[in-house]
């Protein structure tokens, strides 16, 4: 298949998979609120550096990971962890409202990068769905294993995350002055958000023991 058919299927896989939301999206949506939209682009970079690394991990391990399902039960068991984590963190320690400190701000101007890519890192959901994706695509022969056929689909899976996280941005911009939109509602909601997540987690977890 044409290397632009492929880069805009890896564009609406990864479009589709940031819409409901979650951790990523709607801390891009709140460093936004907080710190301006350029912070929020600048957080959703970093995870989009990421996403390249995850989406061409699982093409590259697409196979393996369909063959040993019991590697993505070690994948589940660690991201339950992790959002157990969060979800404590967000809903009992991130409601506390800091005092403002502008110095920290000025120090901080690159972290939101680092921490994109550190959240990204910690969001381990998309590789087991984008191997089951390139799995699927490549069945129907849409998709091959060759260089430069990953290459187009990862840019496009970065591309649709970069969107997605964008448009989220956008959104609460416009609706900030809402009172849904404060930094300790936002925490809130993130904190909700991964726990339910988490729930999900153990409930598969506990049907597959």
């Amino acid at each position: 298949m044409d290397i632009t058919a492929i880069f805009f299927l890896g564009l609406i896989i990864a479009l589709v998979g940031v819409i409901p939301p979650g951790l990523l999206n709607m801390t891009a949506a709140k460093i936004s609120l907080k710190e301006g939209s350029n912070r929020g682009i600048l957080f959703s970079v970093g995870v989009c550096v990421i996403v390249c690394l995850q989406t061409y991990l699982a093409a590259i391990f697409a196979k393996y990971l369909s063959n040993h399902p019991e590697v993505i039960d070690i994948l589940q068991r660690v991201a339950f962890v992790i959002f157990v984590l969060i979800t404590i963190y967000y809903l009992l320690l991130a409601r506390k409202q800091p005092k403002p400190n502008v110095e920290a701000n000025i120090k901080s101007k690159h972290s939101r990068f680092f921490q994109g890519i550190l959240l990204s890192a910690l969001n381990v959901f998309p590789i087991p769905y984008q191997a089951y994706m390139t799995l699927t695509l490549a069945s129907f022969g849409w998709l091959t294993f060759e260089t430069y056929s990953i290459i187009a689909y990862v840019a496009g899976a970065a591309t649709g995350t970069f969107v997605m996280l964008y448009i989220y941005i956008f959104f609460f911009d416009k609706i900030k002055n809402e009172k849904f939109t404060s930094q300790k509602a936002m925490n809130y909601i993130i904190g909700s958000i991964t726990g339910i997540i988490a729930i999900f987690t153990l409930i598969n977890i506990i049907k597959e023991l």
